[in-house]
C-alpha cells in the first residue's frame, strides 16, 4: 500500500495544469457505447476511475484502446463498441466506482436490458439510485433490484416527463443516456445544471443525438434510431483539480498559475477565495491565485452548480482550519462529508461537526500526523493539510486520491511542494 509524506512550509509557486474533468470521462465512456461506430476521446485525465471503466468496457466485449496522446499527461481512449455483449457485469469491477451505474442507462437504451450490480465509490454518506429508478421507469422499464443486482428490462422505450425529486447529477446522465435512442421526447425537469451534463450533451449531439437545454434545469432528449459514431471529442478541464490547486496557493501563501481551465466554472470556488484574502485573477483558460497571509474566516455552503461545490468542500475545510476566527462549513449534497474532520483533529484542527455544519475555530498552525484519506476529496484536503503543516504528515488510503487526482505528486511537486509516494 502506498503513503504520501508531506512536509510543509514552502509555499506552492509556479505553474499547473489541469487536467480532463473526471466527472465529464465517466460519463462520455459508457455513453461512446451508443454509437455504432468508432468514437475518440481526448483529455482524459490519467486516474484510476479512467483504467477501471476502460476495463469495464472491456469484459462487456468493447475494443478500448487507451493511452498516452502525445501531449503530456491526457490520455487518448479509441472506443469501438462492435463486440458489445449486455451480459451481467462483474460486482468486483462496478464496486470500485460510483459511475459504473451509467451502463444501465446505455444497456437499456441499446439492448432493451442491462443487469448491473450496486455501484462502489466513495463513502461519502447515501447515495440512492431511486431517481435514476425513477426515470427508468417513465420511459417504460420494469425495473427491479434482486440481491444487489439493478435488474432493467425494457420491451421499448418511449419518451416521457421525469420531474426529479432532487437535484441529482447521476440521475439527469443516467435518464439522459436511456432517452438518446427512445422512441419520443424525453424532459427532464429540475435537471442538473453541471458543466460535465453540458459535455455530455455536447458529446452525445456531435454523435447525431438531439439533446437540448443542458446547463439549464430543463433537459429534452429527442430520441434518434441510431447513433452513427466516428466521433472526436475532447473532456472539458477539471475545476475541482483546478480549485484543489488554488486552495493550496492560497493555503501555502503561495502564487500559483493554474492553466487548462474555464473560469466561468470556477466562479464560486474565486469568489470565496478571495472574501478570505486571497487574491483571484481570471485571464483567459487561466487562474492565478496569490495568498496573502493568514486567511479570513467565511462561511461556505455547497450546493449543486452553479453553487460552491461539494467536491471543494474539504479542501476549503483545510484552508480554513488556520483562518483567523472561526468559520461555519454547511454541507447540502453529501452528510457524510465531514469524516475528513477526524483527521484534520489529528493535526492541530480545531473543528465541531454538529450534523451536516461544521464549526471551525481557526488555529495558528497546522503540524504533522499520521492520517488516512477516507474518500477521494478528503484525501486532497489532507495533502493540502499536510503541505501547511510544521513537520511531515504521512497519508495513507492513497488509493482514493489516485482515483480522481492525476500524478498528483508530480503536479504538486511541480509548483514547489515537497511531496513524495513511498509503496
Amino acid at each position: 500500500m502506498a503513503k504520501l509524506l508531506a512536509t510543509g512550509g514552502r509555499p506552492l509557486t509556479g505553474r499547473v495544469r489541469a487536467g480532463g474533468r473526471k466527472n465529464s470521462a465517466v460519463a462520455v465512456l459508457p455513453a461512446a457505447l451508443l454509437a455504432d461506430g468508432v468514437t475518440v476521446i481526448e483529455n482524459l485525465p490519467d486516474i484510476q476511475d479512467v483504467w477501471v471503466y476502460a476495463e469495464l468496457l472491456r469484459s462487456l466485449g468493447v475494443k478500448v484502446d487507451l493511452g498516452p496522446s502525445g501531449n503530456g499527461e491526457a490520455l487518448r481512449a479509441v472506443v469501438d463498441p462492435g463486440g458489445l455483449t449486455p451480459h451481467s457485469l462483474s460486482e468486483a469491477l462496478v464496486k470500485r466506482m460510483r459511475a459504473s451505474y451509467y451502463l444501465i442507462g446505455v444497456l437499456l437504451a441499446r439492448y432493451g436490458r442491462a443487469e448491473v450490480p450496486f455501484p462502489g465509490g466513495c463513502d461519502i454518506g447515501s447515495r440512492p439510485i431511486d431517481q435514476h429508478i425513477k426515470g427508468f421507469r417513465a420511459l417504460g422499464a420494469d425495473v427491479r433490484v434482486e440481491k444487489g443486482v439493478v435488474k432493467v428490462r425494457a420491451s421499448k422505450l418511449v419518451g416521457a416527463p421525469v420531474y426529479l425529486d432532487v437535484v441529482s447529477v447521476g440521475a439527469t446522465v443516467n435518464i439522459m443516456l436511456a432517452a438518446t435512442l427512445a422512441e419520443g421526447t424525453t424532459v427532464i425537469e429540475n435537471a442538473a445544471k453541471e458543466p460535465h451534463i453540458v459535455d455530455l450533451a455536447n458529446f452525445l449531439n456531435a454523435a447525431g443525438a438531439k439533446v437540448k437545454g443542458a446547463g439549464t434545469d430543463v433537459i429534452k432528449v429527442t430520441g434518434v434510431k441510431r447513433l452513427p459514431g466516428g466521433t472526436l471529442h475532447s473532456i472539458i478541464p477539471d475545476e475541482i483539480e483546478a480549485a484543489t490547486f488554488m486552495v493550496g496557493a492560497a493555503a501555502t501563501g503561495g502564487e500559483v498559475i493554474v492553466e487548462n481551465v474555464i473560469p466561468k466554472h470556477l466562479e464560486a470556488v474565486s469568489a470565496k477565495l478571495i472574501e478570505t484574502g486571497a487574491t483571484v485573477e481570471e485571464n483567459g483558460d487561466y487562474i492565478l491565485v496569490r495568498g496573502n497571509g493568514r486567511p479570513r474566516p467565511v462561511t461556505v455552503k455547497t450546493l449543486p452548480y452553479p453553487g460552491f461545490p461539494t467536491d471543494a468542500q474539504q479542501q476549503m475545510t483545510a484552508l480554513l482550519s488556520v483562518a483567523s476566527g472561526t468559520s461555519v462549513i454547511t454541507e447540502t449534497v453529501h452528510e457524510g462529508r465531514f469524516k475528513h474532520a477526524d483527521e484534520l483533529r489529528r493535526m492541530g484542527c480545531n473543528i465541531t461537526v454538529e450534523g451536516r455544519t461544521a464549526i471551525v475555530q481557526g488555529v495558528e498552525r497546522l503540524t504533522g500526523a499520521k492520517v488516512k484519506a477516507t474518500d477521494l476529496r478528503a484525501g486532497a484536503a489532507l495533502v493540502l493539510a499536510g503541505l501547511m503543516a510544521e513537520g511531515e504528515t504521512e497519508i495513507s488510503g492513497v488509493e482514493h486520491i489516485d482515483r480522481g487526482y492525476e500524478k498528483v505528486v508530480e503536479k504538486f511537486t511541480s509548483i514547489g511542494a515537497d511531496l513524495r509516494r513511498v509503496e
